[in-house]
């Protein structure tokens, strides 16, 4: 049995519900962390969203904005399942990589992708590859199509990279001093573009999903060796 026990722990763990969801594997198994729990689709709750849109982006986003001068050490952004289909721990799913992610290493990284492993591609050992700029040949993406318009509104450039990439999963650990090196308006910029955007919930995740190692100080590529991964997260 995985050993989740230990002293209390200067982080929290950030999941989005669904109002009929019960995070009850999170409060049980990893009571060490502080916990916020957004619900999605009923603003009567103390942690609500001004919209159900845009799925875990949303909550992300609304937890930065809410306690942007209040941030504990680490922060650990999660979807709400014990063991999603993404994560590298099939037994215990997110429970142990929230017990085994090295703290020290977020706070050195700035940034931790929760997931190491990921199908290759022609084009990079990442498999989740997105190219914003038109090759002669290939259609673009709905995805592709959308980024130069977010990248200029996110990062004031129009200097969008030929190549993003990273190994897909939405989870991720980031440390305060990273989360502060944007402002607050810049995500409160970034939650304003998906309350507006006419993209489906599934491709705004996915969108956001391809930028957030950017938005906390990853090249575009961000690819790390999986070995050297599992290591550096994991301590494994």
């Amino acid at each position: 049995m995985l050993d989740t026990t230990q002293k209390r722990i200067d982080g929290v763990i950030v999941i989005g519900r669904l109002k009929f969801e019960r995070p009850d594997w999170l409060r049980n198994e990893l009571p060490d962390w502080r916990h916020a729990i957004y619900t999605r689709d009923d603003r009567r709750h103390t942690l609500s969203l001004p919209k159900n849109k845009g799925k875990a982006s949303t909550v992300y986003l609304q937890y930065i904005i809410d306690h942007y001068h209040h941030f504990p050490a680490t922060i650990v952004f999660l979807h709400n399942h014990r063991k999603p289909g993404h994560t590298e721990f099939r037994d215990y799913g997110n429970v142990a990589a929230v017990s085994l992610l090295r703290q020290d290493f977020v706070q050195e990284n700035g940034f931790a992708n929760l997931r190491c492993t990921t199908d290759s591609s022609p084009d990079t050992e990442c498999g989740d590859v997105i190219h914003p700029v038109p090759r002669e040949g290939v259609p673009l993406t709905p995805i592709e199509r959308e980024l130069p318009t977010v990248w200029e509104m996110f990062f004031n450039t129009t200097d969008v990279p030929e190549m993003i990439a990273t190994p897909y999963s939405g989870q991720f650990a980031v440390s305060r001093e990273q989360v502060r090196k944007r402002s607050r308006p810049e995500y409160i910029r970034y939650q304003q573009w998906v309350m507006k955007t006419s993209l489906s919930d599934e491709l705004i995740e996915q969108l956001m999903g391809s930028l957030w190692h950017i938005i906390f100080g990853k090249e575009a590529v961000y690819c790390p060796d999986t070995t050297q991964c599992f290591q550096d997260v994991y301590g494994l």
